[in-house]
């Protein structure tokens, strides 16, 4: 048996703004050209993960409020693909392994990372003793057996293709679960540091099946109370919590409040102690506030133009016939990546705060190559010709559907601007977040603008997407070679070697536009000056299950 080798989110001397300044502009993909950074407010600023507990007085007890920017899908670990699901389950249902401060994946619910078999054909994984779950059963072997083939079998299952050719999940004994698989699977402890590590209790797994996600029962410093649709979600201390002793609130709640200026406001005044996802237009204000802190951190993942070119019968089926110059011919996908000016995106709607990105993997990354971040050159005059050459009527009329919130909106009507100069005439669909995960996953838009809120290991922000048939395929791409560049580089532990199918894998999406990569943004978290034990990492989840009120000065 060897140890599992482990991706970090930020390798030593490879910064995620100097890596993307390094990158040469010499590139062997024909019409690309490096990413540029954009000199940016944060530009000289060092991430802020975390505010500590140490020297710090703590109060103990008391309700937390957490702004929540957008309201989380169902709370179902199998088949949620919400980031703000991720942030009230993150309190509820701890996973086999997380990553830390630092983007290293380290055990949680397990003791160890994985040890793998010679031949890499299977993983045995020890767990803790003497924990339960909120409801009191045992944590052991056979619940995360149970979890596994949940997620495996599941129809809706957004977790299927996230865990690879998983053949079998067995509990060794009490305590240690051994996976098989087809072939070898290398991303297996980042996977499991995310929903898929979630495990829930066997005893409500089988008492409410497909409603789990109403009433979800896991290990975690929280449980579940209650939610109030469109308006919040509260969870409350678990005096079975193995680790009680490192809780110090009674309650969260997690409140929806969608407008950013709002979330902003109701910071400053107390209302709430923690809020997600603050607009660039309110940061440096809100820095200069004494009685506020905020926490920033590089984002592993992205926002995108997802384009619809197969998906008629929903996220997962067999791809269709869209029957649309967009959907059937990458000369029209290729023209809207290459209408859309990244640099004053960015500049010019978010201050210069977040990077242009024309790729799912990161610089920070090392995984990241040349190849994975080359970026199509913003070219309206060379759009309009391949338009033209694809005979597609100018200008060419598409709808695309967003979320309604002012910053996506202040986005979306800056992208509006940008194509129409290279022939596009944009129809703007504004409608509500969590609908808008409907319309995805249903495929009913031509295109649509989400983002992802990244994973340590690029499998979790391609193979999922880009891969035929997966779970969260929601522009229904289909291609063989991407398909098998994608599982090669499961297939290998050697970082080189993964970094190169990479490379290949996106060279080819970037051919194909799928999905038409836009930015990659910074997590900016709010917090007032009396509540600490809070974290923002890479991943994008805000961390409170330690959090406390503090005295202040």
């Amino acid at each position: 048996m060897r140890s599992f080798p482990i991706p970090s989110a930020s390798p030593s001397p490879r910064a995620p703004r100097a890596a993307a300044a390094m990158i040469v502009a010499a590139l062997a993909l024909t019409g690309c050209q490096a990413v540029q950074t954009t000199s940016a407010p944060t530009e000289e600023a060092e991430d802020t993960t975390e505010v500590s507990l140490d020297g710090k007085t703590t109060v103990e007890g008391g309700d937390l409020v957490m702004a929540l920017s957008a309201e989380p899908d169902r709370l179902d670990p199998t088949t949620s693909s919400s980031l703000y699901t991720r942030y009230v389950m993150q309190t509820m249902c701890e996973k086999l392994y997380d990553i830390d401060a630092d983007g290293e994946v380290v055990p949680m619910l397990a003791t160890e990372l994985p040890e793998v078999s010679d031949d890499g054909l299977s993983v045995t994984i020890p767990l803790r003793e003497g924990v339960v779950f909120a409801d009191g059963e045992p944590f052991d072997a056979e619940a995360v057996k149970a979890t596994l083939d949940r997620h495996l079998a599941k129809e809706d299952s957004s977790r299927r293709s996230e865990l690879g050719p998983v053949t079998a999940v067995e509990a060794v004994d009490e305590h240690t679960v051994e996976i098989a698989f087809d072939t070898p699977f290398s991303p297996l402890a980042a996977v499991l540091a995310d929903r898929a590590g979630m495990i829930m209790s066997p005893k409500a797994l089988a008492e409410e099946g497909d409603d789990f996600g109403d009433a979800p029962v896991c290990v975690g410093p929280f449980r579940f109370v209650e939610r109030v649709p469109q308006t919040s979600i509260t969870v409350e201390r678990d005096p079975l919590y193995y680790d009680a002793d490192s809780v110090h609130l009674d309650t969260i709640t997690y409140r929806i409040i969608t407008d950013a200026s709002i979330r902003a406001a109701n910071l400053r005044s107390g209302d709430v102690q923690v809020a997600d996802t603050l607009s660039t237009q309110d940061v440096s204000e809100l820095q200069d506030d004494d009685g506020l802190g905020i926490l920033q951190v590089e984002s592993l993942g992205y926002q995108a133009i997802t384009v619809n070119v197969g998906n008629t019968d929903g996220v997962g089926a067999a791809p269709g016939d869209i029957g649309t110059p967009l959907a059937n011919d990458p000369r029209v996908r290729e023209a809207l990546s290459m209408s859309i000016d990244r640099e004053q995106l960015v500049a010019s709607v978010f201050n210069g705060y977040y990077d242009p990105a024309c790729s799912p993997i990161s610089p920070a990354s090392p995984f990241s190559s040349d190849a994975s971040e080359a970026c199509a050159e913003y070219d309206p005059e060379g759009a309009r010709a391949l338009l033209e050459e694809a005979g597609a009527e100018i200008p060419y009329r598409v709808e695309m559907k967003v979320t309604n919130n002012p910053d996506t909106l202040r986005l979306a009507q800056a992208i509006q601007a940008s194509v129409a100069d290279a022939g596009f005439e944009l129809e703007l669909v504004p409608v509500e977040y969590s609908t808008l995960l409907d319309v995805q996953n249903a495929g009913d838009f031509d295109l649509l603008q989400l983002g992802w809120s990244g994973r340590v290991d690029p499998h979790g922000n391609t193979f999922n997407f880009l891969t035929t048939g997966a779970g969260n395929n929601y522009s229904g791409y289909s291609d063989a070679e991407v398909d098998e560049l994608l599982t090669r580089a499961t297939e290998t532990f050697d970082t080189d070697e993964r970094a190169e199918l990479y490379g290949e894998a996106i060279a080819q999406v970037q051919q194909d536009n799928p999905v038409v990569y836009l930015y990659r943004t910074r997590s900016l978290t709010g917090y007032t000056a009396d509540v600490a034990g809070i974290g923002t990492y890479a991943d994008g989840v805000v961390r409170l299950g330690q959090a406390a009120f503090v005295e202040t000065e």
